[in-house]
């Protein structure tokens, strides 16, 4: 889903950024330019990189054999 139409930017590319180790809304400012136009998306950039940061933080449900 297009995040940022300013710069054409779609979640799945904020959570790239975000798992090559961006975390924060100005790394992705920088990385991206989410935000550096008008900053209409700024509010669902933030969800994201959110979500994004929770999912790496929570740790992998390990399989059972």
């Amino acid at each position: 889903m297009i995040i940022c139409h300013c710069h054409a930017v779609n979640d799945r590319q904020i959570r790239e950024a975000v798992a090559n180790g961006v975390d924060t809304i100005r790394g992705l400012n920088r990385e991206l330019k989410v935000g550096n136009t008008c900053g209409q998306c700024l509010p669902q950039v933030r969800r994201v990189l959110e979500s994004a940061l929770m999912q790496i933080a929570e740790p992998s449900p390990k399989k059972v054999a």
